[in-house]
C-alpha cells in the first residue's frame, strides 16, 4: 500500500513532525516492500522558502504554510502520484489561513481515500475551529484520535458520527529498558535521583511548578535534581527569545535550588531521548490546564517505563489511570513535593508505578500501532472509499431565524456584529427592499403566518423612506431620523424591483394597491437614472410590473428606453476580449445581464437576449472555474487588462449570479443551467475558494464576506438576504424542473436535505 503523508516533517523541530516520521517507520515495518524512496511525504513549511529544511528523500512536495495555491498544487501532485491513500496530521497551527482553513483546499481537491489524525480536539472551539474540524471530517474517509476524551468531544460537540472515528493511542518507541544506558554514567545522572521533563519549552508547560517544589524536596532528599530536556519552541524563540528559560533560571536561583536545576537545550534524537527517560528517577508533566487531549511526551514516558507524576490534563487522566502514575493539581507544588518525597522514601511504590507503566506501554509500541493503522486503511480500500462517494451532500433547511433577529417594528437592521444586531448602524432601504422580495418569494412557496407578520414591516419602511417627489431616501438611524436626503440610484432601483415584484406577486389586493401607489409616485424618476446598476435594477422591477399590467404603454416605453441605455453601455465598452458594460467588473455584476433577460422576456427582443448571453459567457469565464464560483473581489475589482481581485468576495455577487441562472433557465429550459445554479448557490455552503461555508448553521445567518484566508464573521442583512433569496431561487428552480430531469443522476433536490 502506497501512502501519501501530509504533515510537518523532520528535521523541522516539531512534535507532529516526530510523530509523522515514527508513523511512517511503523507502517513501513509492517510493509516489507516499503522504503523512504517510495514513501510520499508532503511537508508543511512555516516560511516562504520551500528549501527551508534539508528533508530526506521521502519528502516529494513542500507546502508553504500561507500560500493557498500550494495546497491545491499538493493535491494535484498526490492525485497524479501512485498513492492509494493519504494520511493527514492535523493541528490548527501548522496550516495557513484563519485557524488553518487552507487545509480544506487540499482535502477538497484530493481524489483518494484519506485519514486525518487529530492531534488537538478542543472542548471550547471558536466558530471557525469548529467549522474547520467538521469540514475536515466531511472531506475525509476516517478520523483517528488518541484518547477517549477526544472521541467524546468529536461526537458530542462537533456532531461527527461515531462510525467515522477510530481510537488509536499514541505510539512509543520499541525499546528494552534492561539495556545499559550511557546516560546513567554521565555526571548529571550518576549517584543522583533525577526528575525530568522533556519537550519543546513554552510557558504553558508549567515548569516553574516543579522548581517551586524543589526546596521542600531537597531539604529531605538533597540528591534530587531536576533536568529540563528540550529546546525552546521555535515560535516562542522567534517572538520572545529565551525569556521563559531565563525566568526559570532566575526562579531557581531565588529559591536557592539553582544547583539542582539543569537544562539540556537541544532537540534530542529519539535514541538519546529514550536513554534519558529510562534513566530518570521520576518523570513530571506539570502542564497548567486540562486542555491537552494528547501528549506525545507523556506517552513516551509511559513507554520508557518511567514513574510519572502529572497535573490532571485530559490525556494524563486516561493514560495514568490504574496506578500507572500519580496526579497532582495544577500549580500545586506542595502536593508535588510531598509525592516526590513519598516515592523517594518508598522504592517499592516507585517501582510499582514504573512496572505498571512499562507493561501498558508494551501495547503502544510503534510496530503494533503501525499495524493498526494499516488495518484501518485497508478497510477504506476494500470498500473503494473514494472521497467523492463518502462526502454526502447535505444542506440546511430554510430558516428565517436570523431575519427575525434583525427585524424590529421599524424595519430590517442593516448590520450585525457576528450574529447580533448592530443597532448603531440603523436601517437602509436596500435591505428592506430585498427583504420584501424575500418575503414574496417565501409566501409564494409556503404561504405561512410568519411571512405575513414580516411583510408590512418592510413595506412600511419603504413607504416611510419615499419623499414627496417620489424618490427615496436610503438610510435611517435607530432613533428613526433620516440620515440622507436622497438615496443612491442603486437603492432606488432595488426598491423599484421590490415594488414591481410586489405588484406581480402580492398576497392580496391591499398590498398590490399599496405597492402600485408607491411605484407610480416614483415613475417620473425612471428617465433620470444615470448609472447602469440603478438602471438594471429598475428594469427588473418594470418587467415584473408589466407581467401584471402588460398594456401599460408608458411603463413599456420606460422599459425599452432603459434597456436601450444598458445595451448602449455594453456596445460602447465591448472589445475583442471584453464583453461587458463597463471597463471593469466591480460589484453586483450579474445584475446587468439579468436585467436584459427580464427585459427580453417582456419585449421578445432577440437582440437583447443575444447580448445578455454574450455577457453571461464573459462573466462565467471571469468568475467560474471547475464549477466553483469565484466572484470578483471588492479589494481591487477587475479592470480590463488587469488581474482580477479574488478577495474580498461578497454575498450579493452570488445572489445575483443565482438569480441570473434562474432567469436564464426560465427562458431556455436548458437543464445544464440548473447545474450551474446549484454550483453557484453552494458558494454559500463551502463550494468556494476557501472551502468554508459562509452560512452559519448556528445563527441561520450568513457571513459578510470571504476574505484572504478567513471569513468576515459579521452577519448583516445584505449577506443573509443574499443567502436566503438564493435559497428560495433554487427551490423555485427545483419546482420548475421537468420530472425526467429530477430523476437523473444530476438531481439537485438533495440540496435541501437536513444538514
Amino acid at each position: 500500500m502506497k501512502i501519501a503523508y501530509i504533515s510537518t516533517q523532520l528535521p523541522r523541530e516539531c512534535g507532529i513532525a516526530t510523530f509523522n516520521s515514527n508513523l511512517i517507520k511503523a507502517i513501513n515495518a509492517n510493509s516489507p516492500d516499503a522504503t523512504s524512496e517510495n514513501t510520499i511525504v508532503v511537508a508543511m513549511n512555516e516560511g516562504d522558502d520551500k528549501k527551508q529544511y534539508n528533508y530526506g528523500p521521502e519528502v516529494k512536495f513542500v507546502i508553504r504554510q500561507e500560500k493557498q495555491k500550494d495546497y491545491k498544487a499538493a493535491a494535484e501532485f498526490i492525485n497524479k502520484s501512485d498513492a492509494e491513500v493519504a494520511i493527514l496530521q492535523h493541528e490548527f497551527g501548522i496550516y495557513g489561513g484563519d485557524s488553518g482553513t487552507y487545509v480544506l483546499t487540499l482535502l477538497h481537491e484530493l481524489k483518494l481515500p484519506s485519514l486525518v489524525i487529530f492531534h488537538t480536539v478542543l472542548r471550547e472551539p471558536t466558530y471557525i475551529q469548529k467549522l474547520i474540524t467538521r469540514e475536515i471530517a466531511r472531506y475525509t474517509s476516517g478520523i483517528v484520535v488518541m484518547s477517549k476524551k477526544a472521541v467524546k468531544f468529536l461526537t458530542e460537540i462537533y456532531g461527527i458520527e461515531m462510525s467515522k472515528i477510530h481510537l488509536i493511542e499514541h505510539g512509543v518507541p520499541d525499546i528494552n529498558i534492561e539495556d545499559i544506558k550511557p546516560v546513567k554514567e554521565a555526571e548529571l545522572f550518576r549517584d543522583k535521583k533525577v526528575m525530568c521533563t522533556f519537550g519543546l519549552i513554552s510557558r504553558n508547560k508549567g515548569l516553574e511548578t516543579v522548581i517551586k517544589a524543589l526546596p521542600k524536596i531537597v531539604s529531605q532528599h538533597p540528591d534530587v535534581h531536576y533536568v529540563i530536556i528540550g529546546a525552546t519552541h521555535p515560535g516562542v524563540l522567534k517572538h520572545s527569545g529565551e525569556e521563559y528559560r531565563n525566568s526559570l533560571k532566575s526562579l531557581a536561583a531565588e529559591l536557592g535550588v539553582a544547583e539542582h536545576v539543569h537544562f539540556i537545550n537541544n532537540f534530542l534524537s529519539e535514541e538519546d531521548l529514550i536513554d534519558y527517560l529510562s534513566s530518570c528517577h521520576i518523570y513530571v508533566t506539570p502542564y497548567l490546564n486540562e486542555a491537552q487531549i494528547t501528549s506525545g511526551t507523556l506517552s513516551y514516558a509511559i513507554g520508557a517505563g518511567a514513574a510519572v507524576l502529572s497535573t490532571p490534563y485530559w490525556h494524563a487522566q486516561e493514560l495514568l489511570d490504574h496506578n500507572r502514575g500519580r496526579l497532582f493539581n495544577f500549580k500545586d507544588f506542595n502536593t508535588l513535593a510531598d509525592t516526590v518525597i513519598e516515592l523517594s522514601a518508598n522504592p517499592s511504590k516507585l517501582q510499582k508505578l514504573r512496572s505498571n507503566a512499562y507493561q501498558y506501554g508494551l501495547n503502544l509500541r510503534w510496530p503494533k500501532i503501525g499495524k493498526t493503522y494499516l488495518n484501518v486503511l485497508a478497510k477504506f480500500l476494500a470498500l473503494s472509499a473514494k472521497k467523492e462517494n463518502l462526502k454526502a451532500e447535505s444542506y440546511p433547511e430554510f430558516s428565517l431565524a436570523h431575519m427575525r433577529r434583525l427585524t424590529d417594528d421599524t424595519g430590517l437592521i442593516q448590520h450585525a456584529k457576528f450574529g447580533i444586531p448592530n443597532l448603531t448602524e440603523g436601517y437602509c432601504l436596500d435591505d428592506n427592499s430585498r427583504a420584501l422580495i424575500l418575503m414574496l418569494m417565501h409566501y409564494q412557496k409556503f404561504r405561512n403566518d410568519e411571512t405575513e407578520k414580516l411583510f408590512p414591516i418592510y413595506l412600511s419602511y419603504i413607504h416611510y423612506m419615499q419623499r414627496e417627489d417620489g424618490y427615496f431616501r436610503n438610510f435611517l438611524s435607530f432613533n428613526r431620523n433620516y440620515l440622507d436626503e436622497r438615496g443612491s440610484e442603486d437603492s432606488f432601483g432595488r426598491t423599484i424591483w421590490s415594488l414591481g415584484y410586489l405588484i406581480n406577486a402580492a398576497p392580496n389586493n391591499s398590498y398590490r394597491e399599496f405597492g402600485e401607489d408607491l411605484f407610480r409616485k416614483a415613475t417620473p424618476h425612471f428617465s433620470e437614472l444615470k448609472y447602469i446598476r440603478g438602471i438594471a435594477n429598475t428594469i427588473i422591477g418594470l418587467a415584473y410590473y408589466l407581467k401584471t399590467h402588460p398594456s401599460d404603454e408608458r411603463i413599456m416605453g420606460e422599459l425599452q428606453n432603459l434597456t436601450s441605455r444598458l445595451m448602449n453601455a455594453y456596445k460602447h465598452d465591448k472589445a475583442q476580449s471584453w464583453a461587458w458594460f463597463e471597463e471593469e467588473l466591480t460589484y453586483d455584476n450579474a445584475i446587468m445581464p439579468l436585467a436584459l433577460l427580464h427585459s427580453t422576456e417582456i419585449t421578445g427582443d432577440e437582440s437583447v437576449k443575444t447580448i445578455a448571453f454574450e455577457a453571461i459567457a464573459f462573466l462565467e469565464k471571469a468568475t467560474m472555474s471547475e464549477n466553483v464560483f469565484c466572484p470578483v473581489g471588492n479589494d481591487g475589482w477587475y479592470a480590463k487588462g488587469m488581474k482580477k481581485s479574488v478577495y474580498d468576495q461578497q454575498a450579493i455577487e452570488t445572489m445575483a449570479m443565482v438569480l441570473l441562472y434562474n432567469q436564464a433557465y426560465n427562458l431556455t429550459k436548458k437543464p445544464e443551467i440548473l447545474q450551474k445554479l446549484k454550483s453557484t448557490y453552494e458558494w454559500f455552503l463551502g463550494n468556494n475558494t476557501l472551502r468554508v461555508p459562509l452560512y452559519d448553521f448556528e445563527t441561520k445567518g450568513c457571513c459578510d464576506g470571504l476574505q484572504a484566508g478567513k471569513l468576515n464573521r459579521n452577519q448583516g442583512a445584505e449577506s443573509t438576504l443574499a443567502y436566503l433569496i438564493s435559497h428560495m431561487a433554487v427551490i423555485k428552480a427545483i419546482d420548475d424542473t421537468p420530472s425526467e430531469y429530477k430523476l437523473s443522476d444530476k438531481n439537485i433536490e438533495h440540496i435541501f436535505q437536513n444538514r
